[in-house]
């Protein structure tokens, strides 16, 4: 039977623990929150309302990697530090987050994952639904060895046995990673700070001008620094980017779009107020890597978010309307 520690017992680590369940795996969740630990252990998992096979809950307090297990890590980012003290050896640890944290970039763990799909997790239980549907990619930081690239295409097929059909196996993980962080640095703040559900930023006017010009400085800042960028979804970046500068044509595609996103909140906005968020991992990423090219939008993002955390603001709408009318786009929603 194979092993997995699946570090985090949010969206995309329930999701993932469950398929692997469903598989025969088996499968440990390790968990820091008391009542995901109580929850899990007496009434295990939840995919969509469905109870995923057996899996064991042990508190992160006690966990010590078990040894020839896959982990899979599935924190947010500011608990990296934490967590990777634990581990070692990281010869088979896959990080599947969002965001770029300096301290994962630096260690030498062959293998990451991107999870194209959208979950919601409950606060305090480790049952989750998949409010839209997408792909799991899996791949190397470097060119991996023959073993290596057999260890992914072995957790591939865990997962499709799973029921998790929607895998693929990459040569190289950064440019769907980089991908990803595009699309997540341009809807997470901006959901987040104003409380909104990620549909809302192609509705309302204001949002979505603020949502279409962060994309595109996002784009401009990873193309013009080199980084390689893949395909995540219908469009490639460039397309993407292409569609936002002509107003008429996005406008159209984001009405087209919309209903797929209703529903669908950001992993961020459970963050909000606690004073952790990933916005360092996102935007303060992106800010790093500009040097030296103007970035207005990333910029005033990362002041507004840092001075919520500071004066201890809710999120509301009103964010918005700030933030578009000091960076002259209205104040209007």
């Amino acid at each position: 039977m194979q092993n997995v520690n699946i570090i985090g017992s949010g969206g995309i680590g329930v999701a993932l623990g469950g398929a692997l369940a469903e598989a025969s795996w088996n499968v440990t969740m390790v968990e820091i929150n008391e009542a995901k630990l109580a929850t899990g252990r007496r009434d295990g998992i939840k995919v969509n309302g469905v109870k995923q096979r057996e899996v064991r809950f042990i508190s992160f307090a006690e966990w010590k990697p078990a040894e020839g297990a896959i982990l899979l890590l599935c924190t947010k980012t500011y608990d990296n530090p934490t967590v990777l003290a634990r581990i070692p050896l990281r010869d088979l640890l896959v990080p599947v987050q969002n965001g770029f944290d300096p301290m994962l970039n630096e260690s030498n763990h062959p293998f990451e994952g991107i999870a194209s799909f959208v979950s919601q997790c409950e606060a305090n239980r480790p049952w989750t639904r998949i409010t839209r549907s997408g792909e799991l990619y899996l791949g190397g930081r470097r060119r991996l060895a023959t073993y290596e690239r057999d260890i992914l295409e072995n957790l591939a097929t865990g997962f499709r046995r799973g029921g998790w059909n929607q895998v693929t196996i990459v040569d190289f993980i950064d440019g769907y990673k980089s991908a990803k962080l595009m699309y997540n640095a341009a809807i997470s703040p901006l959901a987040a700070a104003a409380g909104i559900d990620n549909e809302e930023l192609l509705s309302d006017p204001l949002a979505q001008r603020l949502f279409f010009a962060l994309l595109r400085e996002n784009y401009s800042i990873l193309r013009r620094s080199g980084v390689r960028l893949a395909r995540i979804g219908p469009f490639h970046p460039a397309l993407v980017d292409r569609i936002l500068s002509i107003p008429g044509l996005a406008r159209v595609l984001a009405h087209l779009f919309r209903p797929g996103l209703r529903g669908t909140y950001c992993s961020m906005a459970p963050d909000m107020g606690t004073g952790r968020t990933e916005i360092a991992a996102y935007n303060g990423y992106l800010k790093d890597l500009a040097r030296g090219i103007a970035c207005p939008i990333n910029t005033a993002v990362l002041e507004l978010m840092n001075a919520m955390d500071e004066r201890k603001r809710s999120p509301c709408r009103e964010i918005l309307v700030e933030l578009g009318s000091a960076l002259g786009m209205g104040g209007n929603l």
